[in-house]
């Protein structure tokens, strides 16, 4: 079975000046096609820890993939580097010269002397065209190990990858099928979901694997599986995830891309049922997270973000005695902001936030992270406390997934 690392070139990834965004992206494509990356290395532009990176990689992988290092600067070193590594000579390539002048011209550059670096290449490499840049691609095999080296520029490297790499990898190494389902979840952390499915997890067969995927309000589990006919692997795994649906049933919002907000819109969308909301500490957050789901507009008719006390009177009808008496971080002022905002709207279902997201504001009988939710409908109005003590933003989201999955939770009582 075919075996892939991935190693990334770039001083700007180790300082944190770009997300590397390319190895993320070339793991899950060679997933897709049953090749498994073993570990991704980061290294900068030195030539020294390129080829240290290169030899390590031979000893645990067959496959490996590298980016970054292939400009004209002279700070792009991956080919004399390579050149070390194979114990060759660097060849001028009339037809990539050719190539990048075209290249270049066609897009109204100059020609500079340096461009010319570009077409020398590796004596032992097979060049891989690159149709949208002028760095080419090289492939080398050496010893039953094969080392792909590509461009560091996302749209260079990804054009590469679907039109030449990917189809000679599934075409030469036809290993086992692997599968992904990730089954998502909301309202339960880790510890919890892990007790309540310890039965099942611990009766995986042994070619089924369950990863925890942790985020801010939410918990991905990710099952891969891996086998030789993917028709009785996917129906495997389906079987897996009808047992996991048992287990948690209202801890489960969707599957692999589903958001919740996504979810909500398109039940609501299938009903023909309308949504409004009224925040106060997200501050329009839910209605980003809502007015992200293309067609929206069917079925969200917008919001108010009452942040000051005087907007939840005027714009929400909110009692100036329940303010007084209960403060605005309460049931009583959540329960009438919904309220208020469905009856102004017009709405099936509104939602209402209140809460102290900090750093300061909290007392000591509503500390900071305290939050009150309202969810309101033709059936009456549900309310709830939370405590989210946490970073100011990671408290607005975990606020607005939590007010969602509530609003999920009451759409579904239908």
């Amino acid at each position: 079975m075919k075996k892939a690392e991935i190693i990334s070139i770039g001083d700007e990834l180790l300082i944190g000046q770009v997300i590397n965004t390319n190895a993320v992206w070339m793991a899950s494509e060679l997933s897709a096609i049953g090749i498994p990356t073993l570990r991704i290395t980061t290294v900068g532009d030195d030539s020294d820890e390129i080829t240290d990176s290169m030899r390590a990689a031979v000893s645990r992988a067959n496959l490996i993939l590298i980016t970054g290092g292939l400009g004209p600067t002279r700070d792009d070193i991956t080919k004399s580097a390579l050149c070390r590594f194979f114990n060759v000579s660097l060849r001028f390539d009339e037809p990539t010269y050719a190539r990048v002048r075209e290249l270049l011209r066609s897009r109204r550059y100059l020609v500079l002397d340096s461009q010319r670096s570009q077409a020398m290449v590796p004596e032992n490499a097979r060049l891989i065209p690159n149709q949208v840049g002028t760095a080419p691609g090289m492939w080398f095999e050496n010893e039953e190990r094969i080392f792909v080296i590509m461009p560091g520029v996302p749209f260079e490297m990804k054009e590469m990858m679907q039109n030449w790499i990917l189809p000679e990898l599934k075409e030469r190494f036809r290993g086992d099928v692997i599968i992904h389902r990730t089954v998502l979840t909301t309202g339960a952390g880790e510890s919890m979901i892990s007790q309540r499915i310890e039965s099942w997890e611990l009766a995986l067969p042994s070619h089924i694997r369950l990863a925890y995927l942790p985020q801010p309000g939410l918990i991905r589990l990710r099952l891969s599986g891996s086998g030789n006919d993917a028709g009785v692997l996917s129906a495997e795994m389906c079987e897996q995830v009808d047992q996991l649906k048992e287990l948690i049933p209202e801890l489960i919002f969707g599957y692999d891309d589903d958001t919740l907000e996504g979810v909500i819109g398109r039940t609501l969308s299938e009903r023909q049922q309308t949504l409004a909301t009224a925040e106060s500490c997200t501050g329009g957050y839910i209605a980003h997270l809502i007015t992200s789901v293309p067609g929206s507009s069917r079925y969200y008719t917008g919001s108010i973000v009452s942040y000051a006390n005087s907007i939840k009177e005027q714009e929400l009808g909110v009692l100036p005695g329940s303010l007084l008496k209960f403060g605005a971080v309460s049931e009583e002022v959540v329960r009438e902001m919904a309220e208020g905002i469905r009856i102004r709207f017009g709405t099936d279902y509104a939602i209402a936030t209140s809460g102290i997201a900090g750093p300061d504001g909290g007392t000591p009988e509503k500390p900071v992270g305290t939050v009150w939710i309202a969810v309101a409908s033709a059936r009456g109005t549900t309310t709830r406390r939370f405590f989210f003590n946490d970073e100011r933003l990671r408290f607005i989201r975990r606020t607005a997934l939590a007010a969602l999955d509530m609003l999920r939770k009451e759409i579904g009582k239908e």
